[in-house]
C-alpha cells in the first residue's frame, strides 16, 4: 500500500512535470529542473504524511526472545509514552486465558487468525507497541498496525536468540510443537520480518536492552528526517554566509543523474556510515546477501528505497544468477596472499557483483512515466555486465529504460568484445568505436554536459540520459560489500582474528574498485594499505609515488589486462575530494586543469596523506604472463591477467607482516589467448569460443565458468554497430536509439 501511493505520488508529479516541458519547448535547461522538482515533491509528500508524529506509534517487531517487550518499556520511560505489549495488554485481555492457553486450545492455524482480529480491532496514537513473534504472518493486521506507525525490525543473530529461548519458557510459539527445530522455525519466520519492517535495529551479540533502545530511537530519528543524507558534487563550491545554499541531492537523484551538473561526481555530503566492532562481530557467520542487506540499508536512506524493498533486490540480484552460492568467495592461494573471486557473476567479472544490483536501484528510483537511456563507456567488463544487468528488469522496466554501450573497437579481448555484442538484447546495444576507451568515457562526460542536446532528447523523445559506469553512485556503492565480506571470511575461515589488519591489491584503471575497499575501511573494515597495481599505462602508480597526474607524453597501450588500459582515472576525484577536506574549488581547479593541459600536480601536504594509506606499482606484460605461468605451476590456479598484474605487485610491494587480498577481477576464460601463450599451450588459429573450450579442458583451479562457456556458443554470430571517433557521431546514434526504442513502439 505504502509503496502503491508512493508511485501513484510519483506518476502524478512527472505527468505535471512532463507537461511543462511540452509548454517551455525553447528552455532545455528547465527539463532537469524537473526531474529535481519530481523527487523533491516526493520527499515533501513523504515526510508530511509518513513521518513520525506525536501521533504515530513506534511497532517492535522480531523473533520470540528478541527483547521486544524489554526494550519498549525503556523507549517509553524515555518518552513518556504508553507502551504496549501484544501478549499481555491485547490478546490476553480479548481472550481472558493466556496465550499458551489458547494456542493449546486452537492449534496453530486457527490461533494466527484470531491473533490477527485480535489486532485489527485495536488502534492506538503515540504509543510504543511490542509485537508478538507471530503478529508478522498476519498480512491484515499489519497493514492495520503499518498505517499509523513505524515498524521496527529487531535483528538479533539466530545463535543468541537459540540460546536465550533456552533460557526462557516458550510454551507459546506458533508452531513450535509441528515437530520443527526451533532453529529452523525462527529462519522460516525471518521471511516475514523481512516483508514488514521500516527500518531495521541490527543487534549484535551481547547488547545490552539499553543499548538496542537507543538504536531504536536513532533508527526512528534518521527515518523520519529524510533530509539527512544527502549528496553534493565533487565540485560543489561551499557557500560563504551570505550566499545561499545550493541545494544537495538525495540518493535517488544521485542515482538517476549520474553525474553532477557541473562536471564533478556524487559523494556522500556526510560521512560514511560506521558500524561498531559488535556489529561486525555478528556478520562474520552472516552469508553475502545478508551482509549486503545491512551494509546497504545504513547507506541508503528508506525514503529513498524502503528497507524491505531493497532487501527484495539484494536477493534478486544475488541469487541463481551466480556460480557460487558465497557469491565472492576467497580463497587462500600461497603463504599470507588470498584470492577475492569476483568474476563468478554471469559475465564473469567484478563489475556483475555491483551491475547485477544497480538497475534494481535505478528503476526504483526513477519517476514512472519517463524514458530513460543509460550510457556506459566500457574498456572491456563492463558493457557485458550493463547489458547483462539491464536484461533482467521486469518487462515494463525494460520498456522504459534502455542501455547503449560504446567500447574501443579494437581495444578489447576477442573473447571481451564477443561477449559484449552477443549481450545485445531488446533495451540493449553495443557500439565499437575507432579510438580507445578514454575517448569514450570523454565522449560520454560531454554528451551529459551538453545541455542543448540533452534538452533536446527530453523534448523530442521524452528520453533523459543517465549512466551505469562507476561514476553513478548507484554502480560504486554495492561493490564496498565485497571488499567488507572478504576480511569477514577470513575473520569466519579462522585465517585471521577480528581486528587484525589486512592489505588489498587491486589491478586498477578508473580507480573504482579500490575507492569502494577506501569505503570499506571508512565503515569500519580494518584495512591497512591499499596497493593500486597498474599494467604499462601506469599514470596511477607515477601519481600515487609523486603527486603528480600527467598524461601530456603518454600514449595509451594495448596489453593483456585491457581493464585497466585506461590513463584518467574518474574516481580518483572521488578520493582526492575526500583527502582534501571536501574542497571542491580544488577539485574544480586540478580536474578542469587535466581537462585543459592534461596534467596538474597536487600539493606536498596531499601527496604525503595519500601516501599514508596508498602504495602503487606496476606490472610489465612479460612479468604478467610469467605471473599466470609460475602461480599454475604452483597451485594449479590460473590467474586472468588483471589479476596476474595485482600479484606481481603484491609480491613486490606487501611487506609480509600481515595478509593481502589480491583483487581477481575476471575469469580466465575472458582472456584465453593471453593464458593460452603464458601457459605455452601451442597456439592453434581457434575461435575464442574454441579457446575457452580447450582451457575448461585443464584439471584448473577456478573451474571453468559455465554462464560463459554457454554464452560463447551464440555471439559471434551477432552483429553490432561501429561508429568513427567523433562525439557528434555518437549523439546521432544515440538518438537514434532513443527514436527507435521510445518514440517507435509508442507508435505501434
Amino acid at each position: 500500500m505504502l509503496h502503491f501511493k508512493r508511485c501513484q505520488l510519483l506518476k502524478q508529479i512527472a505527468q505535471k512535470c512532463l507537461s511543462r516541458i511540452h509548454v517551455k519547448t525553447d528552455k532545455h535547461p528547465q527539463l532537469f529542473l524537473s526531474r529535481t522538482f519530481a523527487l523533491a515533491e516526493l520527499r515533501k509528500s513523504w515526510h508530511s504524511i509518513y513521518s513520525l508524529v506525536g501521533d504515530k506509534n513506534i511497532i517492535l517487531m522480531g523473533p520470540p526472545g528478541a527483547g521486544k517487550t524489554t526494550v519498549g518499556r525503556i523507549i517509553g520511560q524515555k518518552l513518556g509514552c504508553c507502551v504496549i505489549d501484544v501478549d499481555d495488554d491485547i490478546l490476553e485481555k480479548t481472550w481472558n486465558m493466556s496465550v499458551s492457553e489458547k494456542l493449546q486450545d486452537v492449534g496453530n492455524e486457527q490461533f494466527l487468525e484470531e491473533e490477527g482480529k485480535a489486532v485489527l480491532n485495536f488502534s492506538a496514537s503515540g504509543s510504543v507497541i511490542s509485537l508478538t513473534g507471530s503478529n508478522p504472518m498476519h498480512d491484515a493486521s499489519m497493514w492495520h498496525l503499518k498505517k499509523n506507525g513505524i515498524i521496527v525490525y529487531l535483528d538479533v543473530p539466530l545463535l543468541d536468540i537459540v540460546s536465550r529461548l533456552k533460557l526462557m519458557k516458550t510454551d507459546r510459539i506458533v508452531g513450535q510443537n509441528s515437530g520443527t527445530s526451533m532453529k529452523d522455525l525462527l529462519k522460516f519466520r525471518r521471511q516475514y520480518y523481512k516483508k514488514w519492517y521500516d527500518t531495521r535495529v541490527f543487534c549484535e551479540s551481547g547488547a545490552s536492552p539499553e543499548e538496542v533502545a537507543n538504536k531504536v530511537l536513532s533508527a526512528v530519528k534518521r527515518y523520519q528526517d529524510v533530509a539527512s543524507e544527502t549528496f553534493i558534487s565533487t565540485r560543489h563550491i561551499w557557500p560563504k554566509d551570505c550566499e545561499q545554499k545550493i541545494p544537495a541531492k538525495f540518493f535517488s537523484e544521485a542515482v538517476i543523474e549520474g553525474l553532477a551538473s557541473d562536471g564533478g561526481l556524487f559523494v556522500p555530503e556526510k560521512e560514511f556510515p560506521k558500524l561498531n566492532c559488535g556489529e561486525w562481530k555478528s556478520l562474520v557467520g552472516a552469508t553475502y546477501i545478508e551482509r549486503a542487506q545491512i551494509l546497504l540499508e545504513k547507506c541508503i536512506h528508506p525514503a529513498d528505497i524502503p528497507a524491505a524493498k531493497l532487501g527484495e533486490m539484494i536477493e534478486t540480484a544475488y541469487g541463481e544468477n551466480f556460480t557460487c552460492s558465497k557469491i565472492a568467495p576467497v580463497r587462500h592461494l600461497s603463504g599470507n596472499q588470498f584470492i577475492l573471486e569476483l568474476f563468478h557473476g554471469p559475465t564473469g567479472s567484478f563489475k556483475d557483483l555491483s551491475l547485477q544490483l544497480m538497475p534494481h536501484l535505478f528503476a526504483h528510483c526513477i519517476p514512472p512515466s519517463c524514458n530513460f537511456m543509460i550510457l556506459v563507456a566500457t574498456s572491456g567488463d563492463t558493457g557485458s555486465a550493463v547489458l547483462n544487468g539491464f536484461s533482467r528488469l521486469n518487462k515494463n522496466d525494460k520498456q522504459r529504460i534502455a542501455v547503449a554501450t560504446f567500447f574501443p573497437e579494437d581495444g578489447v579481448s576477442d573473447f571481451q568484445k564477443a561477449q559484449i555484442i552477443g549481450s545485445q538484447n531488446e533495451n540493449g546495444w553495443a557500439v565499437g568505436v575507432k579510438s580507445d576507451f578514454d575517448f569514450c568515457q570523454t565522449s560520454i562526460k560531454r554528451i551529459f554536459q551538453d545541455s542543448d542536446f540533452t534538452g533536446f532528447l527530453a523534448v523530442e523523445y521524452g528520453t533523459v540520459l543517465s549512466s551505469a559506469n562507476s561514476i553513478n553512485w548507484g554502480r560504486l556503492l554495492p561493490q564496498v560489500v565485497y571488499h567488507a565480506s572478504a576480511y569477514l571470511d577470513l575473520v569466519s575461515q579462522g585465517f585471521i582474528s577480528f581486528g587484525s589488519p589486512v592489505d588489498v591489491c587491486i589491478p586498477t584503471g578508473n580507480f573504482g574498485n579500490i575507492l569502494a575497499a577506501v569505503y570499506a575501511k571508512t565503515m569500519g573494515v580494518p584495512i591497512r594499505k591499499f596497493i593500486c597495481a597498474s599494467n604499462q599505462n601506469h599514470v596511477l602508480t607515477d601519481f600515487i609515488k609523486t603527486g603528480h597526474y600527467d598524461i601530456r607524453e603518454r600514449k595509451l597501450a594495448r596489453t593483456f589486462s585491457p581493464a585497466i588500459d585506461i590513463l584518467k582515472s574518474s574516481n580518483l576525484e572521488r578520493h582526492l575530494h575526500l583527502m582534501a577536506n571536501k574542497d571542491g574549488q580544488l577539485m574544480r581547479r586540478l580536474f578542469n586543469q587535466l581537462e585543459e593541459e592534461h596534467h596538474f600536480q597536487i600539493e606536498k601536504i596531499l601527496v604525503e596523506k595519500l601516501q599514508q594509506d596508498f602504495v602503487a606499482d606496476w606490472c610489465s606484460e612479460g612479468e604478467c604472463l610469467a605471473a599466470i605461468h609460475s602461480t599454475y605451476n604452483t597451485s594449479g590456479y590460473i590467474l586472468d591477467p588483471h589479476t596476474a598484474i595485482a600479484k606481481v605487485v603484491a609480491d613486490r610491494m606487501q611487506d609480509k607482516t600481515c595478509p593481502v587480498i589480491v583483487s581477481s577481477t575476471a575469469h580466465y576464460s575472458k582472456f584465453a589467448p593471453a593464458i593460452m601463450q603464458a601457459l605455452k599451450i601451442r597456439e592453434i588459429n581457434q575461435t575464442s569460443s574454441s579457446q575457452v573450450y580447450l582451457l575448461s579442458s585443464y584439471n584448473a583451479l577456478p573451474p571453468p565458468h559455465e554462464a560463459l562457456l554457454e554464452r560463447t556458443k551464440q555471439q559471434e554470430k551477432m552483429e553490432h554497430q561501429v561508429c568513427v571517433a567523433d562525439v557528434n557521431v555518437l549523439k546521432n546514434y544515440v538518438e537514434k536509439l532513443a527514436q527507435n526504442q521510445f518514440i517507435g513502439k509508442f507508435s505501434e
